[in-house]
């Protein structure tokens, strides 16, 4: 499941925060305002990015549970976690595509999830939407990528670059072959088949010229990417990757990474279901 370190989710975590549409964000928490106890399941936590995000929002009493399969990961949530009298966190080390069962047993209000959707295959997908459906749980899901990529200053190597990248994007990461720009498309189409109301809009990253060092890791994890899924020669990834460098030192590169938030709410909702 989680293959990411907590340096790199630190390191985007601001990112996010600043990306989350602010209108789906505020429509996942007047879905609860008028409850005094709201239990949220938060699958592929991390460090906890979801919870810092949507739980200051919350009134009353909260009671969530993240899960993630990498316990580093978990105790990394845990210390950047405020604990109150109206907050209770429960931490599960479980694996998302063999666990996803006991990952959803008990009474559950909402069912959320972070930058995880593009990374799972449509099986596994499939798998997470039925259960969600048969108990009627609404689902906030955020920072889905979409494939949408612009680098700033244009390079003629960039969109064989980005194509391999989101080629690359749909291999397996522990679900199966990803869905990745595609997920968060098949996610809506089959809820709103499920008489769902889906609110959704585009929460893309803006990372400007003063962002060097996520800047300089994107690239070259692009560009790793992009071999074997591009038909670059080697030299030609390497002086593109020393091209956008050179750009992100001289302070003139940004990139704009599309994604989508959506909320989805079935017809009647029973929470503690």
């Amino acid at each position: 499941m989680s293959s990411f370190s907590a340096d790199w989710l630190a390191l985007r975590e601001p990112y996010d925060a600043r990306a989350r549409n602010p209108a789906v964000l505020g429509a996942a928490a007047a879905l609860v305002a008028d409850y005094p106890l709201i239990r949220v399941v938060d699958l592929g936590c991390g460090i906890g990015s979801m919870l810092r995000a949507l739980g200051p929002r919350l009134a009353g009493r909260q009671m969530w549970r993240l899960i993630d399969n990498n316990r580093d990961l978990l105790t990394f949530a845990r210390a950047m976690t405020t604990i109150s009298a109206a907050l209770t966190v429960e931490l599960r080390a479980l694996d998302l595509n063999s666990s996803l069962n006991a990952a959803l047993v008990g009474s559950i209000d909402l069912v959320t999830a972070s930058a995880l959707l593009d990374l799972v295959s449509e099986r596994w997908l499939d798998r997470l939407l039925s259960k969600i459906i048969k108990r009627r749980l609404p689902v906030y899901a955020t920072l889905t990528y979409d494939g949408r990529a612009e680098i700033e200053p244009a390079d003629p190597l960039d969109a064989a670059i980005i194509a391999a990248a989101n080629a690359h994007q749909r291999t397996d990461k522990g679900f199966g072959p990803a869905l990745g720009p595609t997920a968060v498309t098949a996610a809506i189409a089959r809820l709103e088949s499920m008489q769902y109301s889906v609110t959704s809009g585009i929460s893309d990253w803006l990372i400007g010229p003063d962002d060097r060092e996520i800047q300089m890791k994107i690239f070259a994890v692009w560009a790793n990417a992009a071999e074997g899924f591009s038909g670059l020669s080697r030299p030609d990834r390497v002086e593109w990757l020393s091209r956008r460098r050179d750009a992100v030192i001289a302070g003139c590169s940004s990139i704009r990474i599309g994604h989508v938030d959506f909320l989805a709410t079935p017809e009647t909702l029973q929470f503690g279901a």
